[in-house]
């Protein structure tokens, strides 16, 4: 039977976290909502692949030896996908309330209230600091701000877009190594309009920020952002998964 949406998440060595996702999409959750749930892997070499194997209605790995960026990986999630509303998650969030925003977010896409959504992010209360409640404020209302300005930003911890969307706009540009989120909702805009939604909300791993500061962070992110934007390619030859 046809799903009303499709929930894509691409993986690459997620053992530690995935499972906290996966068992928010629990097989009751799924039959309720009429969705189905895609694990989208990039080679892992630790038990991610078995992990999603228990949740998952389909884990979709690799072919071949070859790298994999998560815009391959989401674009192939998508295709082996069947539902008219796609949602893209991180493998490393979990939603704050996954009831209000699968609902709501399948109801607007569906009654074409919008092309896309936004949503906010924030580090779980049980591992923010006064750093993460600082830039996560400001950034919240930046990706805002620019939607409301019809420039398209949606962080990429989830997105949300109808098929239709996804299909006109060309999917996620897989030639981009950063900056591929902003990228995909600067050209969804175009289909449409790009809604920030700010009590859809979910929880990422604070795990970069911990790693390599968010002066680093910001910096990478703006400097690709800009180039793609203005160059069509990202500075970022890769981007490092940290786990």
């Amino acid at each position: 039977m046809k799903k009303k949406a499709s929930v894509i998440i691409p993986t690459l060595n997620e053992e530690k976290l995935v499972e906290r996702l996966l068992k928010q999409f629990n097989v009751d959750f799924r039959k309720k909502y009429e969705i189905e749930l895609i694990v989208s892997d990039g080679g892992s070499d630790d038990n991610t692949i078995a992990i999603c194997d228990r949740y998952a209605d389909k884990v979709v790995t690799k072919d071949n030896n070859r790298s994999q960026n998560i815009s391959q990986g989401r674009n192939e999630g998508a295709r082996q996908s069947q539902g008219d509303v796609l949602i893209f998650l991180n493998a490393d969030v979990t939603i704050d309330d996954p009831d209000h925003l699968i609902s709501r977010s399948v109801e607007a896409i569906r009654e074409k209230k919008c092309s896309a959504i936004a949503c906010r992010v924030e580090v779980h209360e049980a591992e923010r600091k006064f750093s993460d409640v600082l830039f996560h404020g400001f950034y919240n209302r930046y990706v805002s701000f620019l939607n409301k300005v019809y420039i398209g930003m949606g962080r990429g911890e989830c997105h949300i877009m109808s098929r239709e969307a996804f299909d006109k706009a060309g999917g996620y540009n897989e030639k981009l190594a950063a900056g591929e989120d902003f990228d995909l909702y600067n050209r969804l805009r175009k289909t449409g309009k790009v809604e920030y939604r700010n009590d859809f909300l979910v929880y990422e791993s604070p795990r970069r920020y911990r790693k390599y500061g968010y002066a680093r962070i910001i910096l990478d992110w703006n400097k690709n952002a800009y180039s793609v934007f203005f160059l069509n390619r990202s500075i970022s030859k890769s981007w490092d998964p940290v786990r």
